[in-house]
């Protein structure tokens, strides 16, 4: 239904009701947090509106008229609905500036979530987080779907319902415990990669669609010899360590098992994976609240760093 342009805007409703609830328009306007003249203005855009005098101005202050009593009378439910949608809206803020649900990439998670999150809540104490972790195609689709106000994912590329902004890099690396025989070799070729047998997460993951891109870069039709899928990172550091196979993992995720010798990084020659870690929302939309607070905090330590 269409409003009539003869329907007073609220701000000029509320002050009549201040005015004669208070006799002066000098009061109301002080209760308003406006000058008197602005004051005056409302008010005389209210009668050209309803094409006759809502107040009558005496020395002692000011009082409705008939018409303006008519209009007052109309406007208290009018008003009083608005305070109630403002009430509402007041609610629906809260309850969005107080929760936020994210869902990462279980590198996000383990590597650089921690001390984002660590970051937020010194800023906003109150402010409740539900981390979802899973692969980055699980990621964007709870993203798109609405079931994460913001997402954090390793993918090379972003579906066309989603935007993102680069938070972090990072490098995808072969790893091998000491004693297979890539771990004692100064470089190993892409084909000597491509024929091996390696560790892998699960399709849809964000390490194995970067390195699945990187591999077939140089071997359009390679694809990975799945023989070992895990769907975890660790469960993958576990097997590479313990001799299964090598891996292929991200820096952040080994930084401690190359350092103490349990794993050794296996350079492939011509091969380098490097990637961008994306924080990701709906396109359209904007982010808002901690969402927006908490990507703010991930660009600013990716600068920092």
């Amino acid at each position: 239904m269409r409003i009539s342009n003869h329907v007073p805007d609220l701000s000029a409703l509320d002050l009549l009701l201040s005015v004669i609830e208070l006799g002066s328009l000098g009061r109301a306007a002080q209760a308003h947090g406006i000058s008197q003249p602005s004051a005056s203005s409302r008010i005389r855009y209210l009668e050209q509106l309803v094409g006759a005098p809502v107040l009558h101005r005496t020395s002692l202050g000011s009082v409705p008229t008939a018409t303006g009593g008519t209009i007052a009378a109309l406007a208290q439910d009018v008003i009083s609905a608005a305070q109630r949608l403002d009430s509402g809206i007041t609610r629906i803020r809260a309850d969005r500036d107080g929760h936020v649900q994210v869902a990462a990439s279980q590198t996000v998670v383990e590597y650089l979530i921690p001390r984002w999150l660590k970051e937020l809540r010194a800023r906003s104490p109150q402010t409740a987080v539900t981390l979802n972790a899973c692969n980055s195609t699980d990621v964007g689709a709870a993203v798109a779907a609405g079931r994460a106000n913001l997402g954090f994912v390793e993918s090379p590329s972003l579906p066309p319902e989603l935007a993102g902004t680069t938070v972090a890099r990072d490098e995808l690396l072969v790893v091998a415990p000491p004693q297979h025989p890539w771990g004692r070799r100064t470089a190993i070729t892409i084909d000597e990669l491509a024929a091996g047998t390696l560790l892998h997460r699960e399709v849809g993951s964000g390490a194995r669609t970067a390195f699945e891109c990187a591999m077939q870069k140089h071997l359009p039709d390679w694809r990975p010899n799945a023989l070992f899928e895990l769907s975890s990172t660790p469960a993958i550091k576990n097997a590479a360590v313990s001799g299964l196979a090598p891996a292929v993992l991200s820096s952040l995720a080994v930084a401690r098992e190359l350092k103490n010798g349990s794993l050794t990084a296996v350079t492939v020659s011509g091969l380098r994976m490097h990637r961008s870690l994306l924080a990701v929302w709906p396109v359209g939309q904007r982010l808002t609240g901690p969402a927006r607070d908490l990507c703010a905090i991930a660009l600013r330590m990716r600068t920092a760093g």
